[in-house]
Order: structure tokens, then C-alpha cells, then sequence
């Protein structure tokens, strides 16, 4: 197998998103045969070193380049688990949600963060995976937001129109939807394309509202329709073409024995 930067690797590992790697990295974290790396270019040959994270053996499994060899998993995450593939508190994570085998070669597609709920896509194919989240390609998340506080409505729809200033930049111009008002409480639908942490929760707070509940609703064209807190289906061969589709990974002949799930 070619080899890899570090960041990925991790990543693909299920450690971190890349970013958070290469913070890792940077800490001296990270050992590669032997010797701390705090290079976050440095490459790997996944099959061959000896990739540790304080002390811990790291192993990544890479699925085939062919977007013809990727497969995925639609979860609905509860509230209360982690999106994380493991917890140093013990706490749930979303891998402890599907099967051990299932798991073992799938990453998830983003983040949600312990108290939101929803749609999340794990899949075993880093390019695809690396897409799907990269602002350039414009994939919709949806949200569903029961908000309480002292939401201002006219800023909030004005940040929908521009952005909004946020600590770490502003955000890409996006969609709300008042859905009803009741006992001063509002619930708002959204529709973003870029995945800054917490950002629904931070665009509400800085409109003067507090959001109490969120779930997101639709990653792409994928709902929860069919699906309870804590299961998950796996996706067509369809719909994982009309993913590769949205975002330019055109469909070939899958090699070396690669199967849907």
C-alpha cells in the first residue's frame, strides 16, 4: 500500500478528525517506530510501521481508492453518546452502536456533538469521507432546533443571509426556517454546508437564543426516515453512488473482490 501522512492515518484509525491529528502531532503525542514525530507531513506505510498514540499501538485499515469499494452505515446517534471511537471516561461512543465487525472498518462522516442527536454517516472510505466534509463541495445538513432564551429573530435571519461572526470566523451564508413560536420558546429548522464545531448551538447563542434541543435531520439526501435513536441501517449501493456523485468520486468498476454492504 502507498504511504500516508500521519494526519490521515490517524484519522482513519478513528482517533481524530484530521485537524485534531495534526494537533496531536504537533503535541509530540505521537510515535512512528519508535521516535516521536511532530511533523504533521510525515508519511507512513500503514502495512509496515509502528504508528503509537501515548504508548498505544495505533492500526488503520484503508479501504480501496476505487469509490466502487465504499460502503456506509446510516446511524441515528442519541443524545448522551459520543462521536468518538473511544473514551477515556468510558463513556458511549457511536461505535459501541453497531457491530464490532462493522465498526472496525468505518469512520464517521463528521461530528455531532454529545447532546445532538440525528443523522450520522460512517463509512470506510477516507477520500469520500474527507468530501463530504470539506466546505468546497457544499453538502447540506439539516437541523431541527427548539430554542429557548432570548433569541433575536431579525439578526438571526440576517446571519442566515450573510453570515455570522463567530471566534473562530465567520460562517458560510446558510438557511432558517421559523417553524412555530410557543411560550417563548421558537423552533427553527437550518440548513448549513460547512461543519464548524458546535455551529448551530454557537449561531444561536450569538443571536441571544440557547438551544435545548437539536437533531439533525438530513446529511445530503439522507434522513432518519425508518429509523429510532441508536440504530442504523446500512446504504444502498445507490445511495453510496449518488454520495461519490455529489461530490465528484465518479463510479468505477469495484477491484480485488470489494463488496457492498
Amino acid at each position: 500500500m502507498p504511504r500516508v501522512r500521519l494526519q490521515r492515518f490517524l484519522a482513519q484509525a478513528g482517533v481524530a478528525s484530521r485537524r485534531k491529528s495534526e494537533d496531536l502531532i504537533s503535541a509530540g503525542l505521537v510515535e512512528v517506530n519508535g521516535r516521536v514525530v511532530t511533523e504533521a507531513g510525515t508519511t507512513v506505510d500503514p502495512a509496515a510501521d509502528d504508528v503509537r498514540l501515548k504508548g498505544r499501538p495505533i492500526h488503520a485499515r484503508f479501504a480501496e481508492e476505487s469509490p466502487a469499494a465504499a460502503t456506509g452505515l446510516l446511524l441515528y446517534k442519541p443524545a448522551g453518546v459520543l462521536t468518538a471511537r473511544s473514551d477515556s471516561r468510558g463513556r458511549r461512543t457511536v461505535y459501541d452502536l453497531v457491530s464490532e465487525r462493522e465498526g472496525e472498518r468505518l469512520i464517521y462522516v463528521g461530528r455531532l456533538d454529545l447532546e445532538t442527536e440525528g443523522v450520522l454517516l460512517l463509512t470506510n472510505h477516507g477520500p469520500l469521507a474527507h468530501r463530504l466534509t470539506h466546505p468546497r463541495w457544499d453538502v447540506e445538513r439539516e437541523y431541527r432546533a427548539e430554542v429557548g432564551g432570548d433569541l433575536d429573530e431579525r439578526r438571526l435571519i440576517e446571519a442566515a443571509r450573510k453570515g455570522i461572526r463567530l471566534e473562530d470566523g465567520r460562517t458560510r451564508p446558510f438557511r432558517v426556517r421559523i417553524v412555530k413560536r410557543s411560550a417563548g420558546r421558537v423552533t427553527l429548522e437550518l440548513v448549513l454546508v460547512e461543519g464548524k464545531k458546535r455551529e448551530v448551538r454557537r449561531i444561536v447563542q450569538a443571536c441571544g437564543g440557547r438551544v435545548d434541543h437539536l437533531v439533525r435531520t438530513r446529511f445530503a439526501f439522507l434522513t432518519l426516515a425508518g429509523l429510532v435513536p441508536g440504530r442504523s441501517r446500512r446504504l444502498s449501493r445507490e445511495e453510496v453512488t449518488r454520495l461519490c456523485a455529489l461530490v465528484d468520486l465518479p463510479i468505477g468498476p469495484a477491484s480485488g473482490g470489494a463488496a457492498w454492504i
